[in-house]
């Protein structure tokens, strides 16, 4: 389960949700079931609400539905493991904190 997190591209920032704060997690092409991306989301309330995962059927082209993976959220502190049976894609997590 190696951490693929310094290889992610991150963002949050404000959301119409009542506060909430949306972030987006984007994996590289290499991601492999079972990595693990480490997110600290205390500066954002600490509070996981929700998460959706997303793959690209092909690099860069179509995103579709990806199964729901693994979370875990200590001291503020999200831990994504990657789910599913397709290795070497690229994944998109929509992450909803507050």
């Amino acid at each position: 389960m190696p951490d693929i997190t310094s290889t992610c591209e991150i963002w949050f920032g404000a959301s119409p949700e009542g506060g909430a704060v949306r972030g987006y997690i984007e994996t590289p092409a290499t991601a492999d079931n079972a990595d693990t991306i480490v997110v600290d989301i205390s500066a954002y309330g600490g509070r996981l609400k929700g998460i959706t995962a997303y793959r690209h059927s092909t690099t860069d082209s179509i995103i579709v539905a990806d199964d729901a993976p693994t979370t875990a959220v200590a001291s503020g502190v999200l831990t994504i493991t990657i789910g599913g049976s397709t290795a070497n894609k690229k994944r998109v997590f929509e992450v909803l904190v507050k």
